[in-house]
This record gives structure tokens, sequence and C-alpha cells, in this order.
């Protein structure tokens, strides 16, 4: 690191000690929330509920955190990721205590969907990639967001077999009450996140200053910023519909419900190779192929599962081929929003992007209720999931990989 490097770096912390904490709090937090798979079953067995309200609970959980990620980000902006993260800590494992009193519909979907939603958007691993990009030199972002995306994925390996055994061993609320202690665990890491403040205007290469409003509005006036949050739409209705439905769909198929869980946690462990080489090629292939690509391969591995007989294999095979592709999404389409824009604005401009992310969840998530409760079948679900992602891959080709004007005017990216 240069002697210039050093004096404007805003962390306390060498970058080491950063990423290392950014990616156990992306384990942590990501964890709890993708194994909500494992507690559909239980719950709808114990409270009585039909499925629909359960699918519906989700949605708004996806919504309340895609609604709250701009607010949160804008907040982590102004006053530190670390305090925002520290504070979504609490009202995350608030919601997910309260989650096992909820025996009604209303208070079920008042905790397990606003509140817990509300939590995660203030404590997920979106803020700690806009950490990565405030604290972390220029040279480091791409990989670093890629290994924060494959912890979170770490998490859902982890947590996915872990949730599984829990529920069969000692009961669905007792592992929500250790869920919620583990998320606690995120508020002494999130110090190592804390930054000096330096001004902008002393930082070398930096670009002029904005307000959020002049930020907000550069963006949604750029062509390619607005490409990029389209094609996000579908990534969040294609992820929210496999974390909530497919370990449901795999029992009802008429295997065990143990095939389910193990083939999710394959989403898990294998994202960390599709985050890791997505994170690594962003930085020597155009973004915009990186994520065109993404989004056929996942249209062509959803063709190929619901044509073919579902067996343990198929399950292990959807497991293997959709994690090479589930996250991967998220160093291009962070990478592309940071050349675009700078950092200054990241976490905010990120959060409308993920905004759009979670409005597919809940649109998924909504479909699939009812349209399993009316029908019988997921089957319309997959076949929407197959078209979108051919949309979002034409979408995502015209985007120009270049900084705004104003920055390009800069000495330097910031």
């Amino acid at each position: 690191m240069s002697e210039t490097e050093a004096k404007l770096r805003r962390s306390k912390f060498p970058p080491e000690i950063v990423i290392a904490a950014g990616c156990l709090i992306a384990v942590l937090t990501f964890g709890p929330r993708s194994a909500v798979g494992q507690f559909q079953l239980p719950i709808l067995g114990e409270f009585g509920f039909g499925g629909d309200v359960f699918s519906f609970a989700m949605a708004l959980q996806y919504l309340f955190w895609g609604l709250g990620q701009p607010f949160a980000g804008a907040m982590a902006d102004k006053f530190g990721v670390h305090r925002v993260l520290m504070f979504g800590a609490i009202v995350y494992a608030l919601g997910l205590a309260m989650m096992t009193w909820a025996s009604t519909p209303l208070s079920f979907t008042l905790t397990a969907g606003v509140l817990l939603g509300l939590g995660i958007s203030a404590c997920s691993f979106n803020l700690v990639l806009g950490a990565f990009s405030k604290l972390l030199p220029p040279h480091r972002r791409s990989m670093a967001f890629g290994l924060g995306t494959a912890a979170g994925s770490f998490g859902q390996f982890l947590f996915s077999p872990f949730a599984g055994g829990m529920i069969a061993s000692v009961g669905w609320q007792t592992t929500t009450f250790v869920f919620a202690l583990i998320i606690l665990c995120c508020i002494p890491l999130a110090l190592a996140l804390a930054n000096r403040n330096v001004d902008e205007t002393t930082t070398v290469g930096a670009a002029p200053k904005q307000n959020f409003r002049e930020a907000l509005g550069e963006a949604f006036a750029h062509r390619s910023y607005v490409l990029l949050v389209i094609g996000f739409f579908t990534c969040g209705f294609q992820l929210a519909f496999v974390t909530v439905h497919f370990q449901k769909y795999i029992v009802e198929a008429g295997l065990p419900a143990h095939v389910g869980y193990w083939a999710f946690a394959l989403v898990g462990v294998f994202n960390i190779v599709g985050s890791l080489s997505s994170g690594w090629l962003g930085d020597k292939v155009p973004k915009r192929y990186i994520l065109a690509f993404i989004y056929f391969s996942r249209a062509l591995v959803t063709f190929a599962f619901i044509m073919l007989p579902v067996t343990p294999w198929s399950a292990f095979a959807f497991g293997v081929l959709t994690g090479l592709l589930w996250l991967s999404t998220v160093p291009p389409t962070s990478g592309l929003i940071g050349l675009m824009f700078g950092t200054r604005h990241f976490s905010m401009l990120y959060g409308f992007a993920f905004l759009n992310h979670q409005l597919g969840g809940f649109i998924g998530l909504l479909l699939a209720g009812w349209l399993r409760e009316s029908t019988g079948s997921y089957e319309v679900v997959w076949w929407l999931s197959i078209g979108l992602g051919v949309f979002s891959a034409l979408v995502n080709l015209p985007i120009v990989e270049k900084p705004v004007a104003r920055m390009a005017a800069a000495p330097a990216s910031a």
C-alpha cells in the first residue's frame, strides 16, 4: 500500500480485517433467512395456516426488505454502515424471537413479514458490500464483492442442514431463538466496518459532491442504470421462489424432506464458486456479458429441471447448477453501479436496484402461493422464471460500462 493510499484509507482496520468481518456478518445474517424453507411445514402444522398465508408473509418480508434497503443505504452513506448494521441486527433478532408466538395469520405476517423484512434490510450483505466499496481501495473491490456474496452463500450452506437438524431435534421455536442469538453476534463485528469519515473532497480522484436527490436523479436518468435495475427484478423473482418453495416442491414430488434441504445446501456451496468466479471475472470480462450469461443459464437449468422426472439426483443437480448462478449476479451488478457513479452514494443506489430485486421476489412469492393453492401446481411459476431469465439476459446486453460524465471529468475514479 502506498503512503497516500494509507493516509486516505477510511477504515481503522487493514483491508483483510474489513473483509473478514464483513464476510462473517454476511454468513450470520444471510444464513438464517435463507433457511426459511425449512420452517414452512412445521409452522403450517402447528398453527394451522394455509400455505398461502406463509407465502404472503414471506412475500411481505421480501417487499419490506426491499423497501427498507434504499433508506438503510442512505443512512449508511450518511452515518456509517456499522451503526445501521447494529440497529438492523437488533430488529432482525427481535423479529425472529417474536415470530415464535405469532399464532394468528395477522401476527405471523407482521413479525415474519414486516418486522423481519425491515430488520434484514438494515442488516444484510448488501450493506456489507456498501462498506467494502467505501473502505477498500479500488483494485480490491470487485474480488471483495465476490467474497462477501460467497460468504452469504456459505451461510446458506451451513444453516440449511443446521436448521433442518435443529428443527427435527428441538423444534422450530427453539431453533428460531438460537438464530436470534446468532444474529446479535453481528453487533461487535460491525465495529470493524466503521469508517474515519474522511472528506471525499480530499480524496485523490474524487468526483464533485452530490446530495442524495441529485444522485438519484442522475441514476434514474441514466439508461444503463435503468436497464440494470430492470434486469435485477428477475433475480429476485427466481431466488425468492426457489428459497421459499423449492423444498416444499420436492416433498410434494414424493421425495424425503432431507433431499430438499441438502439440495438447497448445495445451492449455497456452489454459489461460493459462482460468486468468487463472477467477482474475479468482473475485472477481466465486460460485466454485462457476465449478467446476460447468468440469466440465460438460469433459464436453461430451470427448463431442464422441470422437463426431467424429479429424483434425488435431479434435485441435487439442480442445486449444484443453480448454486453456480445463484448470487453471482451481485458482484457485476455492484461493480457496474460503482463504476458508473462512484462510491459516495453507492449504498443508496444499490439499495434502489435491490428494491426492484425484492419487488421481483414479492411478486414471485405472491404468484407461487396463489397459483399453488388454486391450481395445485407450481408449473406456471417455473415457466415464468424461465421467460424472465431470457428477458433479463437480453436487457443487460445494451448496458454501457463507463462512468457518467461527472465521474469521467474527475482525475480518477472515486
